[in-house]
């Protein structure tokens, strides 16, 4: 059963992820369900590890990607509104993350694509994988015109 008022937004800082971010603001609004932003972060793979010249001891890339959402969401809303939306960052492939966030959620929203989207395709990989299997309904926000 949903938990009425929890709305789940993926949030990685790309356009689309922040068209995303707006439209869950805006139905949140209307519903009044709470939001919760999730973004996700994982190791790089070992072989493109050994083609890095080297990785910085005191990278933290949890920490990276708390900034990247605690950033999107004070750029995009401002900062009393990203104060009220609960952050939330997980280790993880990003498909799964959303997945196991929006487990027992009203609504998952995401945007067409992320960083990783190729962009002449209508849906990245992410929201497709979410479209077909995630728990409750989604919404994929597509758009690039300024009235997203």
């Amino acid at each position: 059963m949903a938990d009425a008022g929890r709305i789940v937004v993926g949030v990685d800082g790309s356009e689309p992820s922040l068209r995303a971010l707006r439209w869950a603001v805006r139905q949140s609004a209307l519903t009044g369900e709470t939001l919760e932003a999730v973004i996700s972060w994982e190791y790089p793979a070992a072989g493109w590890a050994a083609m890095v010249p080297g990785v910085p001891e005191d990278f933290n890339p949890e920490a990276l990607a708390a900034q990247i959402l605690d950033d999107s969401l004070v750029e995009t809303l401002g900062a009393e509104a990203a104060a009220k939306i609960t952050h939330t960052v997980l280790i993880g492939n990003a498909a799964q993350a959303l997945m196991d966030r929006a487990d027992g959620a009203a609504l998952l929203v995401v945007g067409n694509h992320g960083y990783s989207g190729f962009r002449a395709t209508l849906l990245g990989s992410v929201g497709l994988h979410l479209a077909q299997h995630a728990p409750c309904p989604v919404v994929v926000v597509r758009g690039g015109s300024d009235s997203d």
